[in-house]
């Protein structure tokens, strides 16, 4: 069986926040997500590239996977409701 992003939040990247289980948003709620800045030229999906229980947390993620943390808007994951 899968391991859901409720269980690892590693889970969650690469997937759009809003398409998360109500599992996975109750259990990732109060999360700091990235999500690339929108620009006419990148023009990327809205997906998760780091989560983490802070904004530092998710730089240090971007910046192992070779990201350069300055794309990236930062925001508090919310209940799904």
């Amino acid at each position: 069986m899968p391991v859901s992003a409720a269980k690892d939040p590693r889970q969650a990247l690469g997937r759009n926040p809003d398409r998360l289980t109500l599992e996975e948003r109750a259990a990732l709620a109060g999360k700091m997500v990235a999500l690339e800045v929108y620009t006419p030229a990148t023009f990327p999906l809205r997906r998760i590239e780091a989560i983490g229980d802070s904004i530092v947390v998710c730089i240090r993620m971007l910046q192992e996977r070779g990201l350069d943390p300055r794309r990236f808007e930062y925001s508090l994951l919310g209940p799904a409701y």
